[in-house]
């Protein structure tokens, strides 16, 4: 199982398709909860993603009760500006889904207050409201990537070493 991405219905194309190039670069799996705020043909989202529409694990849900009624009992951590504790305290489980909000609105405020033990944030400035979607699901995945030792990433990076000639 491994990583989950879970994104509970994103609103800008651009965001989703550089969030599913993370997840196809690194295994994760994408969960994409609708209603969406567009259409997964359109261009940007594709363009986004480029080639690595193939190595893409992508699910899809109804809504949040449906992704809820399946994963509900899953290690699920809530992403949001409102949270107690950041995102480079927890441990994460080896499977484990990591759940973002709409960029509007983030995650509705029964979730979190229902989950205030698996309600994590990223820190920053009090005067910025909060970093963009892609960037924050970049850093999240490597987080618990790095906790994980990067799985089945560690072998194949080492192809890529520089060798320096004087």
């Amino acid at each position: 199982m491994g990583l989950h991405i879970v994104l509970f219905e994103p609103e800008i194309p651009q965001n989703t398709g550089n969030i599913a190039r993370t997840c196809a670069a690194t295994g994760a799996t994408l969960h994409l909860v609708h209603p969406l705020g567009f259409s997964l043909d359109e261009k940007y989202l594709k363009r986004a993603g480029l080639d690595y529409w193939p190595l893409l694990t992508l699910i899809e849900y109804e809504n949040i009760d449906s992704f809820l009624a399946q994963h509900g009992a899953e290690e699920l951590y809530y992403f949001t500006t409102k949270a107690q504790h950041t995102y480079a305290e927890v441990t994460y489980p080896k499977d484990v889904y990591l759940v973002f909000g709409k960029e509007s609105k983030g995650i509705d405020e029964h979730l979190l207050v229902k989950n205030p033990e698996r309600c994590v944030r990223i820190p920053m400035r009090s005067e910025a409201r909060s970093l963009n979607l892609s960037n924050t699901v970049a850093i999240a995945a490597y987080e618990y990537l790095r906790q994980q030792s990067f799985p089945s990433l560690q072998e194949e990076g080492a192809l890529h070493t520089l060798s320096w000639e004087e």
